[in-house]
């Protein structure tokens, strides 16, 4: 059972080729049509012709180009065939290798669940002659796929709508092919060919489960109640026109002021990105310069212990060689001449104390320091002050590296708050532009109802004309069988007279 229904857009959804409407615009629309023409009777690779036929485009401003595609008519039936179809249950979508300009009004307007195209590269309002997108070169099969896979879908669940050499591959890929309005090298390959450029001839086709939204009463002339749900139904065709154009102004103030919202939002996003990209590359130095502060602070560590351990053995070593003794004597014999020379002493304590710096002096006398451990004593001083003047320099360095670490995190703190704010933009830029989109989305609806009551009343006029025609061609046999058999009694006829019983095949 079918459930996705894809649509190529350029002659089936729209009744035109949007990039030969774009290329009227500079003259160009017979040289583009000619390579188009190639690429759809598959003369020419789909890929060398629509980079040739962009290339063509470039320098086009993109407000002229929305100007030319919201121009572009809808296929005969669309409006009402898409409709249907999703209230029967499919899922619409289309797969062009057109444009997102045209490609998103055709989502919008007819209410499409997927819209697959490429893009037109633009620089300053400007086409660059580039386009990108997921089918210049690839296939629209590749495509179709990527939706099945989205919606949990076999092949034999799809079916596919095109006209071109580029559509064979998702025709080919679909449970049904449908070759609409199509050139010879389609239809050779399509399960069905359709030749009448009316897109309700496929409402025959996909039947589907119709719902409680769509009861025979749409096929039915309009009652009281669709009157009340359509505000456009009763005006004639020139008022409809006239609220169309008035839509269709409406839709392009909307259109322009929410692409102006998301070009805003874009450029929040890239300023808001770009400063966390800073951030990313200030970290990166900071924590460079942190991983260097803490390496230079092992070194530091490494000297500190070098040097205590020489402060130790220097002790060890004054121990061993009296070194320790004569200071111990030098600094008591200090003490007690600053005891006899401040403070008032009676004549037999201060004799006490004389007598006793005189025997540490005979005893400091015989005391000697032995010359090799003297020696060892200087090495180690030497050492000691050598890694002491490396733990000095090491540690300014590694305070210097440690403030060039803070000031990138304070930088990172500023750029941080200015990434904040557009972000902080970005999402209300990016809100009202959504905003102005259901604004689109409405302007859409009207025009959908409008073009609604058009088809009806050109239908109608179909209607009525081939009644018409039907009554004059009945008059007209009437006249041909009288003059007929005024011809058997042996009436001569003129030329005219002739041709009209030849017309009706009575001779």
């Amino acid at each position: 059972m079918i459930k996705l229904i894809a649509f190529d857009l350029d002659n089936v959804l729209i009744d035109g080729e949007a990039l030969d409407e774009i290329g009227n615009l500079m003259g160009i629309k017979a040289e583009i049509s000619e390579i188009t023409k190639k690429a759809m009777e598959g003369e020419l690779d789909f890929e060398t012709a629509l980079k040739e036929r962009v290339a063509l485009l470039k320098g086009i401003s993109t407000d002229e180009i929305k100007d030319v595609v919201y121009k572009i008519p809808l296929m005969e039936g669309a409006v009402e065939t898409v409709e249907k179809l999703k209230k029967r249950g499919y899922k619409v979508a289309t797969i062009t290798g057109s444009f997102e300009v045209i490609a998103n009004r055709m989502k919008d307007e007819l209410d499409l669940d997927y819209a697959f195209s490429n893009t037109l590269l633009e620089e300053d309002g400007k086409l660059t002659g580039e386009v990108s997108g997921p089918l210049v070169t690839g296939s629209k099969a590749d495509v179709l796929k990527k939706i099945m896979d989205i919606e949990n879908l076999s092949a034999e669940e799809t079916a596919a709508v095109g006209d071109g050499a580029n559509d064979i591959s998702m025709l080919k890929e679909a449970s049904m092919g449908i070759a609409f309005n199509a050139k010879p090298v389609v239809k050779e390959i399509a399960d069905v060919v359709i030749d009448k450029r009316d897109l309700k001839e496929l409402l025959t086709i996909f039947k589907g489960k119709k719902t409680e939204n769509e009861s025979p009463k749409d096929e039915s002339p309009e009652t009281e109640e669709t009157k009340s749900k359509n505000p456009y139904s009763g005006k004639n065709f020139k008022e409809l026109l006239k609220d169309k154009k008035e839509l269709e102004k409406q839709l392009k103030r909307f259109t322009n002021e929410r692409d102006e919202l998301n070009a805003k939002a874009r450029e929040h996003k890239q300023l808001r990105d770009d400063l966390n990209n800073s951030i990313k590359e200030n970290l990166e130095k900071a924590l460079k310069y942190r991983d260097e502060r803490d390496t230079i602070n092992k070194e530091v560590k490494e000297h500190k212990k070098l040097r205590d351990d020489a402060n130790k053995k220097i002790k060890k070593v004054e121990w061993k060689s009296g070194r320790r003794e004569i200071v111990q004597t030098q600094k008591e014999i200090e003490k007690l001449e600053k005891t006899i020379q401040t403070k008032v002493l009676d004549i037999k304590k201060e004799n006490e104390l004389v007598s006793k710096v005189t025997d540490l002096r005979k005893e400091l006398k015989g005391m000697h320091e032995d010359e090799k451990v003297q020696n060892e004593s200087q090495k180690l001083n030497e050492i000691s002050e050598a890694e002491h003047a490396q733990v000095v320099e090491l540690s300014d360095k590694a305070q210097e590296t440690h403030e060039k670490m803070i000031e990138y995190f304070r930088k990172i703190d500023e750029i941080r708050v200015k990434a904040d704010e557009a972000h902080k933009k970005f999402i209300e830029t990016r809100k009202e532009a959504s905003k102005k989109h259901e604004s689109v989305k409405s302007t859409f609806n009207e025009i959908k109802k409008v073009n609604k009551c058009l088809d009806k009343i050109r239908s109608k006029e179909r209607s009525s004309e081939y009644e018409a025609n039907k009554k004059r061609n009945m008059a007209e046999k009437e006249i041909a069988q009288d003059l007929f058999n005024k011809f058997k009694q042996g009436k001569k006829l003129s030329t005219d007279e002739l041709r009209l019983l030849q017309k009706h095949k009575i001779v």
